[in-house]
């Protein structure tokens, strides 16, 4: 079978660890990877043997820089059978029609809103409907981790009611250019957020609630997670049906933070240092009176990352099991 041609627009920090995560995949392969600026990302590109495409109007600067591309990223989406668009949040809009022009599958990451696809997307809770689309949104990686806890919970036991507080970090570890320095922010200051709508277009049937709060971190997000359920249980039970899912972790041994957490990451070799899994402190795991609660640490740089590759294997009909591409796309990552 021949692989599926995958252009990633935008080599930032989600786009470089998708193009490494389809280039670690059997079925599929990465054909270029697009950057609007000769920066030290498109270099480290170049040295991994990507192919580098740029907007027709930036080609000189690169070449400038001493960086060659191999065109246009117009080239670049018609040479594809699938784009992933990692460019950043309204950027990814405005590129729609050029996917269209050019007859080309297309992905969206979660700072663009549901319409843009009119399907968001997580492998657990919907891989067979996004089975054959054409365009398709992966959630942000807020609304994966709820999605990856509310779907095995609610199957099992039924969930009546959700509620999550997300402590949310203020920005990513390279961005120099915002988040908080000494405050907390609510995120917005408006209640509730929109993370539950959001949790809502993947599992409409939920009814869940949330709030947020940007805080002066750059590591991981976490939830604090409350489900109202309808079947008795105990936090045993809840840990059992939690572990039993490949994209969660429970986190112990000592680890009683997000840094501890990404240190473990570190020492295990992960890439970058990340973790695509969600992150539950075991300890966390109450049951009271058919309420269920527990903290979850969530590393916002890679848990979409999977996804995104499980996406592309549905939308290119490279495998009609969502849990056989969970486990294909687990085992070449590593995870």
């Amino acid at each position: 079978m021949a692989k599926a041609k995958i252009a990633v627009n935008g080599y930032g920090t989600i786009g470089k660890r998708v193009a490494d995560a389809v280039k670690a995949q059997d079925d599929m392969e990465i054909i270029g990877v697009s950057k609007t600026r000769p920066n030290y990302e498109a270099i480290v590109a170049q040295q991994l043997g990507y192919d580098i495409y740029a907007p027709a109007a930036n080609l000189e600067a690169f070449e400038k820089a001493g960086v060659p591309t191999a065109g246009t990223i117009e080239e670049m989406v018609e040479k594809a059978d699938l784009v992933v668009d990692c460019t950043p949040g309204g950027v990814g809009e405005q590129n729609k029609p050029m996917y269209e022009k050019a007859g080309v599958k297309a992905i969206w990451q979660g700072g663009e809103s549901h319409p843009i696809a009119g399907f968001s997307f997580n492998a657990v809770c919907n891989y067979e409907q996004a089975i054959g689309r054409d365009l398709v949104r992966v959630v942000s990686c807020n609304t994966t981790a709820l999605c990856r806890v509310i779907f095995p919970i609610d199957k099992e036991l039924g969930v009546k009611k959700v509620r999550a507080i997300l402590a949310r970090r203020a920005a990513d570890p390279n961005d120099v250019k915002k988040g908080p320095i000494n405050a907390i922010v609510p995120d917005p200051a408006k209640l509730p957020s929109h993370h539950g709508p959001d949790v809502r277009s993947v599992l409409p049937n939920i009814n869940i609630t949330s709030a947020a709060l940007k805080i002066p971190t750059t590591l991981m997000h976490v939830h604090t997670v409350n489900m109202e359920l309808n079947t008795n249980c105990t936090a045993e039970d809840v840990k059992n049906i939690l572990g039993s899912q490949s994209r969660i972790h429970f986190v112990g041994q000592g680890i009683s933070s997000t840094a501890e957490i990404i240190e473990f990451a570190r020492d295990i070799g992960r890439p970058r240092n990340d973790m695509w899994e969600n992150c539950i402190w075991p300890e966390s795991v109450t049951v009271t009176e058919n309420e269920l609660y527990f903290f979850q640490a969530v590393h916002q740089e890679s848990i979409v990352v999977p996804e995104n590759v499980d996406a592309i294997r549905a939308m290119m009909e490279l495998e009609s099991d969502g849990a056989k591409s969970i486990e294909k796309t687990n085992k070449a990552l590593g995870l």
